[in-house]
């Protein structure tokens, strides 16, 4: 009966009750896929920082994070990927890499890269260069003078698949190391600085020209989860001890990524603080201004012997109904918004320098996580009957001679 008595007193005033509603929906929708773009967002950073040849583990020589050069490779890794096979769980890939700085050249243009020499079957399933190649091929196992350029590179350097591109850099001696290469294929990565930092050949021919035998700079992993990372590292440091290697988690190797994302949920919750203070003021106002509509109603109701606690239990409950009803109106909304992004998302490659100054994705598809959706609907929620509890006391402190002389 209460609910039923609740229902029909917010429609008594149709309009009123219909901006109060409106503002809780516009609030819930806000919230919701506001939210879930910046979920969107550090998802894409996530992926982008994970996938430019980071993994969700790698393992290095010991001083190598510190002093990333030749010398300090790993020079017996068959030893860790025995380790790896017996540890890793299934659904796992993992691939060594040597990784030098060099500089490549041609008759017009040189520039300073990150020369990555890899293991191109491995390396398909691990990170982007796999499936990036948009003019030419990718690298075969057996390839001894290809490479792979960034689009953005190869359009300084006013070249294409077919050229030569020569690479010089220090080799395991210390002498300077050149060899020609023949560009076997353009890449075209989520992000330009990557196109025009990194240049990828076979390990071998990199094992080769560096004269390194079979050490490699890097081994890295990728998971089938990044939630098993820091686990998964753990696990290894303790298996590896005693071999001067640094293992670490994406979340060591990029720590101003993990940065990020605790700043998000910080700015999450308080976007959502925000949103609903600017909500609550118009709930309190409306609900406020309802009550002194119906001051002869309530004192009435007193004088028939009703008990303020019954009045602040009817008011409350047209405020729940209001907000239950916008909060579903609300997901509803901002789960199809987020719905129809989730296919092409928000483009923003027009504004592609500004995004990747922040390390953005150049698309961005909306993300909702369940810890979201709930935050915002209990904001909504228990600060609305909370908001609304003043109005509710004030109904029930009016007495009967108040009523009466109201007008």
């Amino acid at each position: 009966m209460d609910l039923q008595i609740a229902w029909r007193n917010i429609w008594r005033n149709p309009r009123r009750t219909t901006v109060i509603l409106i503002a809780v929906v516009i609030g819930v929708w806000s919230m919701i896929f506001l939210g879930a773009l910046m979920r969107g967002i550090i998802r894409g950073m996530i992926h982008n920082g994970i996938t430019t040849l980071t993994g969700h583990v790698q393992i290095h020589q010991q001083q190598y994070p510190d002093d990333p050069s030749i010398d300090n490779s790993i020079d017996d890794p068959a030893a860790i990927t025995q380790v790896l096979e017996q540890q890793l769980s299934d659904g796992s890939h993992w691939a060594t890499r040597v990784r030098v700085n060099a500089i490549a050249s041609n008759a017009r243009h040189n520039a300073s890269v990150t020369l990555v020499g890899i293991d191109p079957p491995k390396e398909k399933a691990l990170s982007f260069i796999g499936s990036a190649v948009t003019q030419g091929r990718y690298l075969e196992a057996d390839d001894t003078n290809a490479i792979l350029v960034g689009r953005a590179l190869a359009k300084r350097f006013e070249t294409k698949p077919g050229r030569k591109l020569i690479l010089m850099t220090q080799d395991n001696t210390g002498q300077i190391a050149s060899k020609a290469f023949r560009i076997a294929g353009i890449f075209q990565a989520e992000m330009e600085s990557t196109e025009k930092s990194y240049l990828f050949i076979t390990r071998k021919a990199a094992q080769n020209m560096l004269k390194m035998g079979p050490a490699v700079s890097e081994i890295s992993i990728l998971l089938p989860s990044p939630d098993q990372a820091s686990q998964t590292a753990q696990r290894l440091d303790t298996q590896l001890a005693g071999q001067q290697l640094a293992v670490r988690s994406w979340q060591e190797a990029l720590p101003l990524l993990q940065s990020y994302l605790e700043l998000y949920d910080s700015f999450i919750l308080i976007w959502f603080v925000v949103v609903f203070v600017a909500m609550g003021f118009g709930i309190l106002n409306t609900t406020l201004m309802a009550v002194f509509e119906r001051m002869r109603e309530f004192g009435l109701l007193k004088a028939l012997g009703m008990r303020p606690i019954r009045i602040v239990k009817g008011i409350l409950t047209e405020a729940l109904i209001i907000l239950f009803v916008g909060i579903l109106i609300g997901n509803g909304l901002g789960l199809f918004s987020c719905y129809a992004l989730s296919f092409h998302g928000i483009n923003l490659s027009a504004l592609a320098q500004g995004v990747e100054y922040a390390g953005m994705s150049r698309v961005i598809i909306p993300q909702v996580i369940a810890k979201d959706l709930l935050g915002a609907n209990l904001v909504v929620l228990l600060l609305g009957l909370l908001v609304c509890l003043y109005p509710a006391v004030k109904a029930a402190r009016f007495t009967p001679v108040e009523a009466m002389v109201h007008n």
